[in-house]
């Protein structure tokens, strides 16, 4: 009778310590494989949420709530928080929180929080952190971007940074050649330089940063046609509404398309504006320029510098101060 006793006593702790163990399996699933049904999870892995999952190929699973970690993809059919790897993509249905990195793309269909990498696109109904990719980032409201060509959002809290074009609702701190916010500034200028270099120049972003894009000629130069193309960032220093400082870092390059010589310009401007009502913005001020030409194509444009030398395979370089004015029209 004491070991029949004994015998049930041990029976019921057994599976009662059985039970909880599953239980604990289930809250901290452990998910192993190769591609999907091929995983300790099977065919039912779209129903488990784990803790740490490995795949050699693809994961699938419904949450992720730790680390997962895929040599191509990893599908998930409800929310990620944690870290997410994957050689290819990560796909998200609902949301994410922690940080996504992805060899060419991350997809979370609503909101994410923290941080989105890839190589080619990021893409989020919303994000609260940085999304860096190496050519395109979209989402709805975000605090930063970086992309290495365009970036796509609404509402940008914080600095959009792209190789070219940033597009935009509201962003007061893009930084790109292009920028395309509803919000913000656009313009046509025209600008002439003490070489008498002359540019039609466009300038767009959003109430401090900006970007400039323009081509033009140079009348000065008698011993060649050299045709002139800018590019740069500015920022805005406002003053009041009728007055503010524009400071300008760009980069211009004359060509005569006989490519006997090059010829760069690297200018840093500070650029005191007035406006004249709503539409019309006169500028001008001093320049500091550093000069780089090969094979004197340029060479009589500047004849003082405060800083020069000249190499043994006949490439120049000097700093010297400027002047440069212009108008611009908004657009």
């Amino acid at each position: 009778m004491t070991n029949r006793f004994l015998f049930l006593i041990i029976l019921f702790f057994g599976f009662h310590i059985s039970s909880s163990a599953q239980i604990m399996v289930a809250n901290k699933r452990v998910h192993i494989g190769l591609v999907y049904p091929i995983s300790s999870n099977g065919t039912n892995a779209g129903e488990f949420t784990n803790s740490f999952s490995l795949h050699a190929i693809g994961g699938y699973s419904k949450n992720e709530i730790g680390f997962a970690l895929s040599g191509m993809s990893n599908v998930i059919v409800d929310s990620a928080s944690g870290v997410q790897i994957a050689g290819f993509s990560n796909h998200i249905q609902n949301k994410a929180h922690g940080v996504q990195c992805a060899g060419f793309m991350n997809l979370v269909k609503n909101e994410t929080d923290g941080v989105q990498v890839a190589g080619f696109l990021n893409k989020t109904g919303s994000l609260k952190g940085v999304q860096a990719a190496g050519f395109i980032n979209k989402s709805g409201d975000v605090n930063t971007q970086a992309a290495g060509f365009i970036n796509i959002a609404r509402k940008v809290k914080g600095v959009q940074v792209a190789g070219f074009i940033n597009i935009a609702d509201s962003s007061d701190y893009s930084i790109g050649i292009i920028n395309l916010i509803k919000h913000g500034e656009k313009g046509i200028g025209v600008t002439v330089d003490e070489t008498t270099t002359t540019l039609l120049s466009f300038r767009s972003g959003g109430r401090i940063m900006y970007g400039i894009i323009g081509a033009g000629y140079n009348f000065k130069n008698k011993n060649a046609q050299l045709f002139a193309w800018e590019a740069g960032i500015g920022a805005h220093i406002p003053i009041s509404y009728q007055f503010r400082i524009n400071a300008e870092a760009t980069l211009l390059s004359l060509d005569d398309f006989n490519k006997k010589g090059d010829y760069y310009k690297s200018s840093l401007r500070i650029l005191p504006a007035i406006r004249l009502g709503d539409h019309i913005e006169l500028f001008a001020g001093p320049t500091l320029n550093f000069v780089h030409y090969s094979n004197d194509l340029g060479k009589d444009l500047v004849t003082r510098y405060q800083w020069s030398k000249t190499t043994s395979d006949n490439h120049f370089q000097g700093l010297y101060v400027g002047l440069i004015g212009g108008v611009q029209i908004s657009l």
